[in-house]
């Protein structure tokens, strides 16, 4: 078997390198950082889950003004429906840590608008070259849509269902999460999964390669070039890297979510429901712990996202990674320091070429 780094999934999005920026959600994605993977040859994608429409056409119009290549902007693809109903109960557990950052609880109204379908509109109008969901499968409607455009779309699945699902829906290629992935579990059949599904990187893509027919990325717990060879051996098209491109230049990541990453080890990260109420990998710390010990269930996601960004904006400020959400993969301890996005890209091609020859 003679492993080639140009996949068809290259050919088929017009990049040059099977390498694949997670869309992280929450400001981690700059413009920078999209245009910079994307210029050295891979995709870069824009975590825009959080952003209103406006912020995103901003986000679209930059990231156009650093590059031409094709890129990425990726959403939620499911229905944002509050629940405050255990409200008074949530907040006493939480009430310790609005103490010890000095805050108050958060006002209502608390709800995190439900802008979907406008935040669609932009992608659509804005002609985003590829659309990219997570949490579920984006509406027949909108897949159509951007395939009348031209534009491609993508979906992030955690088990074969989902895949076979993803495929049957249009989607024109996958991103096969593993349980080594940071931030949300991508699984949108939690029915079935409370947790999230969570099987291996290297145990999942052999799964779903061979039960669809369309393109997969892996994701979950890829570092480097030793990553790309064993998931192209594995007859992936092309890999997902998130966490490794937090400590980059381009990074949104603060410096104390950068630092509590670059002392962490492959045993720092948990799963938890506590800061957002769906399950999420990312690096243990005081709030999960205390939260959990209390035994009382989160808010449903977005509800008790919304009732601890107060918690993790004052952490931010005061610099207390204790009370921060700090979404990781398992594989930190290949973390690298000051190097830009584009390099990172570079070294794992150089790396992936070096194996091969």
């Amino acid at each position: 078997m003679k492993i080639q780094l140009q996949t068809p999934i290259c050919q088929l999005l017009q990049i040059r390198y099977p390498i694949f920026q997670a869309g992280m959600a929450g400001g981690i994605t700059t413009p920078e950082m999209v245009a910079s993977v994307s210029e050295a040859g891979g995709l870069g994608s824009l975590g825009a889950a959080y952003l209103s429409p406006e912020e995103i056409r901003q986000a679209v119009r930059t990231i156009r003004q650093y590059t031409q290549k094709p890129f990425s902007v990726n959403l939620f693809a499911l229905e944002m429906k509050d629940d405050f109903s255990r409200l008074e109960e949530v907040e006493q557990v939480l009430q310790p840590f609005y103490e010890e950052l000095n805050i108050q609880p958060p006002s209502p109204p608390l709800q995190i608008p439900n802008r979907f379908t406008k935040q669609i509109d932009v992608l659509l109008d804005e002609k985003v070259p590829i659309l990219s969901s997570a949490l579920g499968i984006f509406p027949d409607e909108v897949i159509k849509e951007a395939h009348k455009q031209g534009q491609f779309v993508s979906t992030m699945v955690t088990t074969v269902e989902e895949a076979i699902l993803a495929e049957e829906k249009g989607s024109d290629f996958i991103v096969a999460q593993g349980s080594d992935a940071g931030g949300h579990r991508g699984t949108f059949t939690l029915k079935h999964h409370p947790m999230g599904a969570n099987i291996g990187t290297f145990s999942l893509i052999p799964q779903i390669v061979d039960h669809v027919h369309i393109p997969v990325v892996a994701a979950g717990g890829i570092m480097d070039g030793r990553g790309l060879v064993a998931a192209l051996a594995l007859g992936a098209q092309g890999i997902q890297l998130g966490t490794r491109f937090l400590t980059t230049i381009e990074s949104g990541a603060n410096a104390t979510y950068q630092e509590a990453l670059l002392t962490s080890t492959e045993e720092s990260t948990v799963l938890t429901t506590a800061f957002t109420g769906r399950p999420a990998r990312g690096l243990r710390n005081t709030l999960i712990d205390q939260f959990e010990a209390t035994g009382v269930p989160p808010l449903p996601f977005p509800s008790q996202h919304a009732l601890t960004s107060p918690i993790r904006q004052a952490a931010s400020q005061q610099k207390k990674a204790q009370f921060l959400s700090l979404w990781a993969g398992q594989a930190t301890h290949l973390l690298k320091q000051g190097q830009h996005a584009h390099e990172v890209v570079q070294e794992i091609i150089r790396e992936a070429q070096e194996i091969i020859e």
